[in-house]
């Protein structure tokens, strides 16, 4: 976006010492500093630019017309050994110096923002009174072909004027008044501006082929003011043009010399360079979020008994790209398996690695294995991405019908326990060795879960820092989890998402140097008064036997209304259930929001709903399953599978 003009926070003024408040304003007009110590036998000279100095040295130029203009220009013209010859060679020795300044500070950009105003601030008024900055729109990246038609937008433009504040004293302030220069230019194919780009060195812009090319990139309805002297310098990056820049000076400065076009073209091609480098940068930068962004869940599945809640948060803007993930998935039972994990280092290699891991996990959770199996598979599945493919991980499985979790952990921090009374418990889990190491065993551990307790998995990022080491962090967490309980009450439970936001409220300036996954699980569980359970034998009667059991259930809980509907599908699953087991089929019912009935048999083979032909006496039973029921499916477990399907209550129809 253009900007017009641009602030100029934090450049030095060009002020006029007291003692040389005198100096005419000509000599401050052609771009001499004014706080530059007279050199004996000589004019004026200014300091050398240090290795860290912010604003560039200028070169000194004689102001037209100015004291000692006639003596500078016969001492120049002086052989060398003269004071001429010393002259000659501090100027050129300040050219340097200025050139090292400011491409030192184009260099410090990252983004494309940064780089074009790096140029700005470090031209004006150093170099030029106004620059104008035009770039190809769109930019091309690395190896794409650039879209046609040619066309180039102004970026940028900066400009200074010399004002009088308090009495003499000369100080720039921001011209409002910038050159008009037209928005956009698009470069015709054989034009006098194609052919000065394709030349790629800058040229003066009083030539004819400058002019012409001018005229066609600042429009034919903003010609340059009298007077105004210009330098039109291509921008070249690594393949191809991809923009222009306009150096301009005011009459009563002395103009440009051909040693100026030499600048020109160390500032234009530092700044190509450093534009093509933010583009790819660019680019990478937003493949690797996308991608980071792909691989975490879009939203949180919200299973039975259990509340859910999530943060994700990246590092700083140099490596916001990391391998951390969390993930909750629905398990048979009504039971959830809650993940979180975190792939070290700071890529895309690192996010795609934490995928492959992420995916694993899924598949490994579909199977019902248990958490220390989980573990050992990611291990395998980390050894076969590569060496050194390290990661840590907590798996963790609650059930809300016993109440209990299974931990296992793979060199992660361990899980922070919220109790309901507000005591906050780092719970005592086996370390274990990372992901990745190999040829070690995983341990897990079963813990109570009590209802309106909360469950916090991290990863290290929020704990640790440069300022502190993890175990500081995990004890800074556990005492602010149990100030944030104080304030809810002995007998509530602090609202999930304002858990997760004061959480992250404890990280500090220094405090952001890895990236932060942050799960959050409160327990609410399913009564005992709500489960009803049976084992049936893989029998004829089995059906008949299952629909009894049901009705019985269904009165207790006062949902005879759903009977027919609970009656017809057990029958059709327990029937299909009873075909192939042979060891007692299990029947479940569940009683939350929804009715949830669960049939488990010892057959590893899925159902697979299919359209039945006229002639067929089978296949219509889970054809019925899909139509009645709210939601229904099938997973494979390790030692059978359980199809189980849910039905609205009344109360929530």
């Amino acid at each position: 976006m253009t900007e017009h003009p641009t602030s100029h926070e934090g450049r030095q003024p060009l002020a006029a010492r007291s003692q040389e408040r005198a100096r005419p304003r000509q000599e401050a007009a052609a771009g001499l500093p004014s706080d530059v110590p007279a050199q004996p036998g000589g004019p004026a000279v200014p300091a050398a630019a240090g290795p860290g100095a912010d604003a560039p040295v200028p070169p000194p130029t004689a102001p037209p017309g100015g004291p000692g203009t006639m003596a500078l220009a016969v001492s120049a013209q002086l052989p060398g050994g003269g004071r001429g010859g010393d002259t000659v060679a501090r100027r050129e020795g300040e050219k340097l110096r200025f050139v090292g300044a400011a491409t030192r500070r184009i260099a410090r950009g990252i983004d494309l923002d940064e780089i074009v105003l790096g140029l700005c601030r470090a031209t004006v008024p150093t170099f030029s009174d106004e620059i104008l900055v035009y770039l190809r729109d769109p930019l091309p990246v690395g190896d794409e072909r650039p879209v046609a038609p040619f066309v180039l937008r102004l970026r940028r433009t900066d400009r200074l004027r010399l004002s009088d504040l308090e009495g003499e004293e000369l100080v720039l302030v921001p011209d409002p008044d910038p050159t008009p220069a037209a928005e956009l230019c698009e470069v015709r194919s054989g034009g006098a501006l194609a052919e000065v780009l394709r030349g790629v060195r800058p040229v003066f812009g009083d030539s004819a082929a400058a002019k012409t090319a001018l005229t066609e990139l600042l429009g034919p309805e903003h010609p340059l003011p009298g007077g105004l002297r210009a330098v039109l310098a291509p921008l070249r990056g690594r393949r191809r043009v991809i923009g222009a820049a306009v150096f301009l000076r005011r009459p009563e400065r002395a103009g440009f010399e051909p040693n100026d076009l030499l600048v020109a073209a160390q500032l234009a091609t530092h700044t190509a360079l450093g534009i093509d480098k933010a583009v790819l940068y660019g680019r990478e930068a937003y493949i690797a979020d996308e991608l980071q962004r792909t691989m975490l869940p879009d939203s949180l599945p919200q299973p039975t008994g259990v509340k859910l809640a999530s943060r994700y948060l990246p590092a700083a803007e140099t490596a916001r790209v990391g391998g951390d993930w969390y993930d909750a998935i629905p398990l048979p039972g009504s039971r959830v398996a809650l993940v979180v994990g975190d792939v070290m280092g700071h890529s895309m290699t690192s996010a795609a690695i934490m995928g492959q891991l992420r995916t694993t996990a899924q598949t490994l959770a579909g199977l019902d294995l248990p958490p220390q199996e989980v573990l050992h598979h990611l291990d395998e599945q980390a050894q076969r991405l590569g060496e050194n493919r390290m990661a840590t991980c907590m798996y963790a499985v609650y059930d809300p019908v016993s109440h209990r979790i299974t931990v296992a952990n793979a060199g992660h921090p361990p899980p922070i326990l919220l109790h309901l009374g507000g005591r906050a418990e780092v719970l005592r889990v086996p370390p274990g060795a990372p992901i990745g190491v190999g040829g070690v065993d995983f341990e897990a551990v079963e813990l109570d879960a009590p209802a309106g307790a909360t469950l916090l998995l991290y990863t290290d990022g929020l704990v640790e820092s440069r300022l502190r080491d993890v175990w500081t962090g995990i004890e800074q967490l556990r005492e602010r989890l149990a100030a944030t309980a104080q304030l809810t009450g002995p007998d509530h439970s602090p609202p999930l998402e304002a858990l997760c936001d004061d959480v992250l409220d404890m990280l500090g300036p220094g405090d952001r140097d890895d990236d932060i996954a942050l799960l959050a699980a409160r327990f609410d569980g399913i009564a005992p008064s709500d489960v009803a359970y049976w084992f049936l034998d893989p029998e004829d009667a089995a059906p008949g036997r299952a629909r009894r059991l049901a009705r019985r259930a269904l009165a207790r809980w006062g949902l005879e209304e759903l009977t027919d509907s609970v009656e017809l599908l057990i029958s059709e699953v327990v029937t299909n259930a009873v075909r192939y087991a042979e060891r007692p089929v299990t029947l479940r019912l569940l009683r939350t929001d929804v009715l949830r009935c669960e049939v488990g048999d010892d057959s590893p083979q899925l159902p697979r709903q299919r359209r039945a032909r006229e002639t067929d006496e089978g296949g219509r039973g889970l054809f019925l399953v899909n139509r009645l029921a709210r939601r229904w499916g099938a997973t494979r477990l390790s030692g059978g599978k359980v199809v189980w399907f849910e039905l609205a209550t009344p109360s929530h129809s």
